[in-house]
């Protein structure tokens, strides 16, 4: 087997370096080229022989753009990458006053199974490698000719059941010899995985977790969830409590509203009051519009201003998602879909 080489940290790249017979400084300048996207001869300082050895004896997964979509009303881009192995997955490029957003994938398909999620309908095919997630930033930024500074893992897959990927992408990513982009702007997604929230808890990682709550009870969430059939909503909040206190890091919940699931009024008041008793901070809830998907039947709730107005008057804050690339479907998995189709 060939050596990942984008999966692999600047010591560990010395090691192989050393071990080619070459000397280490060459490590920090290859480093320093394939961590903006050059490979190959396009690593203009690097020696033709030593080119070769690397590849001989290693792999640049950098993803390739398979297809890109760009808004009309916005400047957000979506990608449909094209892997080493031809499978595809999705990363959005988004534009904000603080600064330049990629949403990545951390799996090719997911098995969770939320029922409102087109990213879920075929399953899990594989997790994605460290040098697979950081390509779709060193792609997008290739591509865009643009810095980006913020990311948010909340694309395809579940980031928690990619555990030691995500833990490493995170690592290599903020590296001031990689893309040097600061744990505080990343944004890492679970659907409730409580063993692995608890384990985040101990790696000393100021990232911001996100909490897919979704539902003010276990037989709302279960229906729409499978997850909360491993782990309920109690032993959910108290895990993030749990993080809370150990991290010190605020945590925010996302709530996609589903017309006649989880949007009424009396939802707004359950879930003020569930969040009230485990949640000790004052907790933020992100409520989603639902981004409707053909093959599950839901629907878009228009009760959204309501149920925001409803938690914030219970002391929650509440914002609701700002919509970018509405017109190319800039949620995840419906481009992947599509193709699968074709």
């Amino acid at each position: 087997m060939k050596y990942d080489i984008l999966s692999m940290t600047l010591p560990e790249l010395e090691e192989l370096i050393l071990s080619l017979g070459e000397p280490k400084f060459r490590a920090k300048q290859i480093y320093g080229w394939i961590t903006k996207g050059a490979w190959g001869e396009e690593m203009r300082n690097i020696p033709k022989s030593l080119i070769k050895k690397l590849e001989d004896v290693c792999e640049f997964r950098l993803p390739k753009i398979k297809l890109k979509l760009e808004s009309k009303l916005d400047p957000t881009k979506k990608y449909l990458f094209e892997l080493i192995d031809g499978e595809c997955i999705e990363s959005v490029f988004m534009e904000y006053a603080h600064g330049n957003t990629l949403c990545i994938s951390s799996q090719v398909g997911c098995r969770m199974g939320c029922k409102f999620c087109a990213s879920t309908i075929l399953g899990r095919v594989r997790d994605l490698a460290p040098s697979e997630m950081l390509g779709q930033i060193i792609a997008a930024e290739k591509d865009t000719g643009k810095r980006i500074s913020n990311v948010v893992m909340m694309g395809i897959g579940e980031p928690l059941d990619n555990y030691a990927n995500t833990v490493k992408f995170l690592r290599l990513v903020s590296s001031p010899d990689s893309l040097n982009i600061g744990l505080r702007h990343i944004s890492v997604s679970t659907c409730g995985l409580v063993d692995r929230i608890d384990d985040l808890a101990k790696e000393d990682l100021p990232i911001t977790l996100s909490i897919s709550l979704h539902a003010y009870d276990d037989e709302t969430r279960s229906s729409i969830m499978p997850i909360n059939n491993k782990y309920s909503i109690d032993e959910l909040l108290c895990a993030c409590e749990s993080y809370y206190q150990k991290t010190g890091r605020r945590i925010s919940f996302e709530y996609t509203l589903i017309a006649n699931k989880n949007d009424t009024e009396e939802g707004a008041y359950m879930l003020a009051k569930v969040l009230k008793k485990y949640i000790r901070s004052t907790p933020h809830v992100n409520l989603i519009p639902l981004n409707e998907v053909e093959e599950t039947k839901l629907h878009t709730s228009k009760n959204v201003n309501n149920f925001k107005n409803k938690l914030i008057s219970l002391g929650i804050n509440a914002t609701v998602r700002r919509k970018l690339g509405s017109d190319i479907n800039a949620s995840c998995g419906q481009l992947r879909r599509q193709s699968q189709k074709e």
